[in-house]
């Protein structure tokens, strides 16, 4: 039974994911005893939350609830547990939901430990303890002041910066707004209720942070900060109210931290080769760049805004990541630097794909498009003289992803619809 894809488990909300969340759970608890559980702001978490509770007991653990909090929150406390398991499906459309699990170094669980899982549900052998071995749960109170702490006591000056926070009505809600306004932000809070209902598409891309970027210029702000539904990523517009590319993101973040060694992704962009970085790539997920990173690393991120500092914890912490922002901000306009980046015309989208199955995609992009050279790390790679075309399965929701890259905008557009075409007509 498949149940993880790129970053824990997500579906739909039904019957069907209410019983994946209980048997998981249960398997779980019979390999992890002390376990700290966390939810988001979705309208099926705190459902999911008991559910996940009642089979986690089942087997036998212990469990610590610490409540509504982001998962970068969730995975500084679960340090001191077995592992964290937090209820959510991140970035997704609000009507999904599902499991993440974390170790307690904060890296998403391993291959490895995913199979164990899978094959403890399939098996549906999860050891049932008797009534007298029940453990009683625990609240588990301060996890985001907590956080907080720990990132005030990592920059402790006071910032005189005027900063929009969109919390896209998430778990994001809980903390950054107060945790920018204890380092002295005036903090002009847009979609902070976590109500599980948000105003636009949870997942902080250009094209949903209108929104934010019209408040940036109507409060004369320094910047604009979103998040996803768990505080995961964190993604920025400049104080001219532009948006700042993942990949711009990754290489600000990095040299303000002076990095040498940073690990990225395969679909980032060829523009952070030209930086005076040592770069690592992996397959799309930040379970992957996490992994990479236990080998050693400075810095690791994707370009959709999950951002790994290890020294911290090995999970995505968008929390500590605006903090590092406001940072880089007060030292100078972030429109100065968004102007500068010399980047590359970069093109992503997904598609459906259908009855058709990836590997005849592939056969048919190969023969269509043939391309110089092909890596097939994640998904597949078309390389060409020009640039590049990734196409890969998503890890989160039944689609494919399409990126495109190249040295010149009339390219990248015309290959972009090349891939479309090829895909369509392939669907047809």
């Amino acid at each position: 039974m498949r149940l993880f894809g790129t970053s824990g488990i997500r579906k739909v909300f039904d019957q069907e994911l209410v019983d994946v969340v209980f048997k998981t759970s249960a398997a779980i608890g019979t390999r992890y005893r002390r376990v700290i559980l966390g939810r988001d702001a979705r309208t099926t978490s705190d459902l999911l939350r008991h559910v996940s509770a009642a089979g986690l007991s089942l087997s036998g653990a212990k469990v610590f609830d610490a409540g509504l909090v982001p998962t970068p929150t969730l995975a500084m406390s679960g340090r001191d547990f077995d592992c964290a398991v937090m209820v959510t499906a991140s970035h997704n459309p609000p009507e999904y939901n599902g499991l993440k699990l974390l170790n307690p170094d904060g890296s998403a669980f391993s291959p490895l430990q995913q199979r164990e899982i899978e094959e403890a549900v399939s098996r549906q052998s999860a050891p049932r303890v008797s009534w007298d071995e029940i453990c009683e749960s625990e609240t588990y109170s301060g996890a985001i002041e907590r956080h907080i702490e720990f990132i005030r006591d990592r920059f402790p000056k006071k910032y005189s910066l005027k900063v929009v926070v969109d919390c896209a009505s998430g778990a994001a809600s809980m903390i950054t707004p107060s945790l920018l306004e204890s380092i002295g932000c005036r903090v002009h809070a847009i979609n902070s209720n976590p109500s599980g209902f948000p105003t636009h598409p949870v997942e902080p891309l250009k094209k949903n942070l209108t929104e934010l970027k019209s408040t940036v210029l109507r409060v004369g702000a320094d910047l604009g900060l979103a998040h996803d539904g768990d505080a995961d990523r964190m993604m920025a517009v400049d104080d001219q109210g532009k948006y700042i590319s993942g990949d711009k993101m990754l290489c600000l973040l990095a040299g303000h931290l002076e990095a040498k060694n940073i690990v990225t992704t395969i679909d980032a962009s060829m523009a952070i080769d030209k930086q005076k970085f040592n770069v690592r790539r992996t397959r799309v997920g930040d379970n992957y760049v996490s992994e990479e990173l236990k080998q050693g690393g400075d810095f690791g991120g994707e370009p959709c805004g999950a951002w790994i500092f290890p020294a911290n914890t090995l999970c995505p912490d968008g929390i500590f990541a605006a903090a590092c922002l406001v940072d880089i901000a007060s030292k100078g306009n972030l429109s100065t630097f968004n102007r500068s980046f010399k980047s590359l015309p970069i093109m992503r989208g997904s598609h459906d794909l259908g009855n058709l199955g990836f590997e005849d995609l592939v056969t048919v992009l190969v023969s269509g498009l043939k391309p110089y050279s092909i890596d097939k790390t994640d998904g597949i790679k078309l390389v060409f003289p020009e640039g590049w075309v990734l196409v890969r399965p998503s890890g989160t929701e039944p689609k494919i992803r399409l990126t495109v890259e190249g040295i010149a905008e009339e390219w990248v557009s015309t290959r972009y619809s090349q891939v479309v075409d090829v895909i369509e007509r392939a669907l047809n």
